[in-house]
This record gives structure tokens, C-alpha cells and sequence, in this order.
């Protein structure tokens, strides 16, 4: 008996070894495949480069310079091989990168508060990465790894500087493939010929990238001049060497929009430097063409790409799996954030994302906006770009996600490529000023010198939106003010002190926009009043709602108030 009772003993033990030694086993497994080893660099001399301050305002590192600007936004130029561009670009941004990763990180934990889901996210996208840097081209990799030499070694918890930086490129793939972070909703447009007002192409974008007030602060207008392909810009922030808008010196132009995506199993090239790529190595649609059916990308996305050659603008819609042109034939192309080509027509996705979601009605209001009066002109861009209304011209509410101006964007850009011009927005979002850059001075002159040379023009900048000093906009400040501590009161239960007169100063704050009503409605179902709860519910859903779950949450909340009602 005693030497049974010893095998079965041995048995056990050996059972907990074998687990134990398959556990140990795979978890080695997982840390080696989600471990990424930076690129091979044969010359390193860019490391002793130091940073000189010439003046108040401007930065040099080697052949790279910053120039921080009054609007908030920053001017920086840099020059010379993949790596020697990205270790400049980190040094002479190091302060702005650190900024931009700590509200990145600050905003990703207010979204998901609980350490264990954070450390579960964390695994989950270097699980999903780990075989990312087989999708970028070398040069682009050198590029990363030289700015993240700069990074701060604070958020080393989330991984090394190098493996941060890269996965911080596909943020905004993985952002929108995980629709129900809602990060993403842009809108874009290009008019040419009998459209415009001189005939000459124009494009128009907003980024509707929303990562927080502290994310969107610093905006980077970066002129890049590489050792090979074209130079161009792109408005970009610290960290950041990918395109979402840009332009390079042939007139050829990219933004991006994002579309309706399954949820992908694993990373391919991110968008961002799928863009990058086309306005370094195209100079027309053709070649942009040809570089985009080249890379796998692992979402769904619209390129809009503008070219001063062709005289026009087209989209390149691509998914993982195909990729289509739409060419209007006309005059004019529009982009919100659903597919518009035959070859997507019967995707259950697209469909589904313009029966249910905002983006065929901003679509729509885009139409409205660019047939409405004169011609197209970049005052007129402006203007469709802040538009706040909805079909019609109706009150939505602001911030509504229906509208072409979200009071969310990141930046928002216009360009005329034929004259290598751009305009680039100034915070408050894109109310501020649109500052003028011509391009054909900064790569002339501006960049050569990097010695303060104006290339801002002024005669041509566009002022701020009359919006800015509104009674109206004064209100909507201070419901983003009220939204953050009704948010907080229902999150933790808590009574707010005079609730009523806070409620109603709260709707009051922005009356059409059905989020005003439906926050107050679901403070009172949080308190387990449900009559005071339906009538605000029922007022929400007499607003533009901007998507179908949204509808549907609140008809769900009205029937369970109605069951509540009756219980008591």
C-alpha cells in the first residue's frame, strides 16, 4: 500500500512538473515570438549629433532643425539617410514626443481603467504585432528605431522604446478596426475643373483622430527631405514618422479615411506608412496605384489621393483582401467613411456601416455643402471643413458625430497641389487660423538655411472662425465642462449636489445634440428614478442620433424604465 500510495504521489508531482514545464515552455514561446529586434544599422555616426538652440524659437540637430511656432503648431525639417532622420527627429522632438506619449497613455487608461485589462491589452497587441516589422520597409524601420532611440524609458513598462514605437503606428489600424472605441470618423474632398473657382484642384480633410485635448495640443507640420524619392510634408505629432495628410513636391497628395473592417487576426503594413511610401516614391495616380496594390494593409481604408499632374483626385479604397478606384468622372470626388465602389457593394460590412453608422449622412451633407453657391475655392473649403450643421442646414447639436465639424479634429488641412500650397489648421480644432505654407519656399529656401526664413504666407492665411466668439460656442465649452462630471457622477454613483439646476444648465449647454439629454437620462436611471429617466430618453431619441446602437441603447433603456415603473 505505502508504495502505491508513493507512485500515485510521483505521479501527481510528475503531473504538476509536465504543466508546469509546458506553461514555462510556452510562455517562452510567446515572449520570443512578440519579441522584436531593431534594425541593423551600419552607420551610427547620427548618434553624436548634438542639438544646438540658434535662437529663441529654433533647434538644429545636424542637417534637421525645429522651429516651434505661436499657433501651436511646430515647423520641422529633416534631411538625410532613414536613420540619420530619425534619430534627428527624436532628439529635436524628445520633450514634444514624451508629451504625446504620456496623454496617449493617460487617455488609454481612462478608457480602460482596471490594471488587468490594461496588461491583458498590452500582451494582446504585441501578440497581434508580432510579426509587424516583416510589413515595413527597411527604410521605414531604420527611420522608427532612430526616433525611438529619444524615447523616454518611463513607459518602458509597456515595452522597449523600439517595439513602442512601432506598435504605436498601428494605433489608428487598431483603432478603428475596434469600431467601439469610436477614435475615427474623417471626412475628405477633391474638386478640379468646372468645380472650382480657377479651375485648379483642391483638396480638403479633417482628421477626426480623437485621443484627448492633451494628444491633439502638438501638432508637427514636418517637411522631410529624403536621400532618395520625393520631398514632401505631412502634419504629424512627436513619435510619429507615418502620413495621415500630406503633400509631396510633385503636387501628389494623400489623407486617409477610415472604413468598416472585421476585426483582423494579425498585423500588415500600417496605413500610416502606406501613405508615407506613396507621397515619398508617386507623382502620379499610376504610380500611387501600383504601391498601394503592393502592401497587404490589415484594415480597411480610403485613400484619397490628389495629383497635380493628372489634374485630379480619385480614391484608392483597399482591404485586406482587394482594392478598387473610384474615379468619379466629373469634377469631384467625396470621402466619408464607407465604401462607394462596385467592387465593395455587396460587402455585408459596407453595407451594414451605411445603413447603420454616420458616415453615408455626413457623406450626404457633403454633397449639400460643395453644391451650395459659388464655386470651390480654399475660403470655401474652410468653411465646408468647420460646417456644424446637418441636412438642410439643421441644428444637430454640436459635437454630433453627423456632421462634417465634429469639434474633435485632430487637424484638418487643405491643399492646391498644382501650386504646392497647403493650409493647415490652428487649435481650437480646425476654428483657428488656416496658416499658408508654400511649399516651393520651404524646399528652396526655408530648408537649406533653416535660419528663420518666412515661408508662411500670410496675404493667403484664412482667419479663425467666427464661431470662436459665439455665445454658442461659449456654451458648448462649458457642456464639455458638465459632460466630464455628469460622466464621473454616473460612473460612480454619486448624487450630484443642486442636480437639478445642473441638468438643466447641462441640456441648456448644447439642447439639440442628443447626447445632452440622453447623459441626463441615464444619470437618473443610474439613481433608479426611471419616470424622470424615459421622458429624457424620449427626448434623446427626437434628436439626430448618430448610429443605430446608439438608437437602439436607448429604446432598451426606455422599455426597461417602463418595467421598472410598473414593478413599483
Amino acid at each position: 500500500m505505502h508504495n502505491k500510495a508513493a507512485r500515485r504521489k510521483a505521479r501527481r508531482w510528475l503531473i504538476v512538473f509536465i504543466i508546469l514545464a509546458v506553461v514555462l515552455f510556452l510562455w517562452a514561446w510567446f515572449r520570443i515570438s512578440i519579441n522584436v529586434c531593431p534594425p541593423v544599422i551600419a552607420d551610427r555616426s547620427p548618434d553624436t549629433l548634438k542639438v544646438e538652440r540658434l535662437s529663441g524659437n529654433l533647434t538644429r540637430c545636424g542637417r534637421s532643425w525645429l522651429k516651434e511656432d505661436t499657433a501651436g503648431l511646430w515647423l520641422m525639417y529633416l534631411r538625410g539617410s532613414p536613420y540619420e532622420r530619425g534619430v534627428t527627429n527624436g532628439k529635436l522632438t524628445k520633450t514634444l514626443m514624451y508629451e504625446q506619449e504620456k496623454a496617449f497613455v493617460g487617455q488609454i487608461r481612462n478608457m480602460i481603467p482596471s490594471d488587468f485589462y490594461l496588461r491583458f491589452l498590452k500582451y494582446f497587441i504585441y501578440w497581434f504585432n508580432r510579426d509587424l516589422a516583416g510589413y515595413i520597409i527597411p527604410e521605414y524601420k531604420q527611420e522608427i528605431y532612430g526616433i525611438s532611440r529619444s524615447a523616454s524609458d518611463e513607459f518602458s513598462f509597456i515595452g522597449n522604446n523600439y517595439q513602442r514605437m512601432l506598435n504605436y503606428h498601428s494605433a489608428h489600424d487598431i483603432g478603428h478596426a475596434l469600431e467601439q472605441l469610436s477614435l475615427v470618423g474623417c471626412t475628405s474632398f477633391g474638386a478640379w475643373g468646372s468645380s472650382t473657382e480657377d479651375g485648379s484642384l483642391i483638396i480638403g480633410r479633417n482628421f477626426d483622430f480623437y485621443m484627448g485635448d492633451d494628444f491633439a495640443r502638438n501638432k508637427i507640420i514636418c517637411f522631410e527631405q529624403p536621400d532618395h524619392g520625393h520631398a514632401f510634408m505631412l502634419v504629424t505629432w512627436g513619435g510619429m514618422t507615418g502620413a495621415v495628410s500630406g503633400m509631396n513636391e510633385a503636387g501628389l497628395t494623400v489623407t486617409i479615411n477610415a472604413a468598416r473592417s472585421k476585426i483582423p487576426l494579425s498585423a500588415r503594413t500600417p496605413v500610416s506608412l502606406l501613405a508615407k511610401e506613396i507621397l515619398q516614391y508617386a507623382s502620379t495616380i499610376s504610380e500611387a496605384y501600383t504601391i498601394a496594390q503592393k502592401r497587404q494593409t490589415f484594415i480597411s481604408e480610403s485613400f484619397l489621393i490628389g495629383s497635380a499632374k493628372d489634374g485630379k483626385a480619385v480614391i484608392f479604397e483597399k482591404s485586406p483582401f482587394n482594392i478598387a478606384i473610384v474615379d468619379a468622372g466629373g469634377t469631384s470626388v467625396l470621402c466619408a467613411n464607407h465604401f462607394l465602389s462596385p467592387a465593395f457593394t455587396m460587402d455585408p460590412l459596407n453595407s451594414e456601416n451605411i445603413r447603420e453608422n454616420a458616415s453615408l449622412y455626413r457623406y450626404n451633407r457633403l454633397r449639400e455643402d460643395l453644391n451650395a453657391g459659388s464655386l470651390l475655392n480654399v475660403e470655401k473649403a474652410a468653411w465646408i471643413l468647420r460646417d456644424r450643421k446637418g441636412w438642410g442646414g439643421i441644428d444637430i447639436g454640436l459635437g454630433n458625430e453627423k456632421a462634417m465639424n465634429q469639434l474633435i479634429a485632430h487637424h484638418s488641412v487643405i491643399f492646391k497641389p498644382e501650386q504646392l500650397l497647403v493650409w493647415v489648421s490652428t487649435g481650437p480644432w480646425q476654428l483657428g487660423r488656416y496658416k499658408c505654407f508654400d511649399l516651393r519656399k520651404i524646399f528652396h529656401n526655408f530648408a537649406v538655411s533653416g535660419q528663420g526664413v518666412e515661408v508662411e504666407d500670410k496675404a493667403k492665411e484664412i482667419p479663425p472662425d467666427s464661431f470662436l466668439k459665439s455665445a454658442e460656442y461659449s456654451a458648448f465649452i462649458e457642456f464639455r465642462d458638465m459632460k466630464r462630471i455628469l460622466h464621473e457622477a454616473i460612473k460612480q454613483g454619486r448624487v450630484l449636489p443642486d442636480e437639478s439646476s445642473f441638468i438643466t444648465a447641462f441640456i441648456n449647454s448644447n439642447p439639440r445634440f442628443y447626447e445632452s439629454w440622453y447623459l441626463a437620462a441615464e444619470y437618473y436611471f443610474m439613481l433608479k428614478r426611471p419616470a424622470e429617466a424615459r421622458t429624457y430618453y424620449y427626448k434623446a431619441l427626437g434628436c439626430e442620433v448618430p448610429r443605430w446602437q446608439e438608437k437602439q441603447t436607448i429604446i432598451r433603456r426606455i422599455v426597461e424604465c417602463r418595467e421598472r415603473s410598473t414593478r413599483n
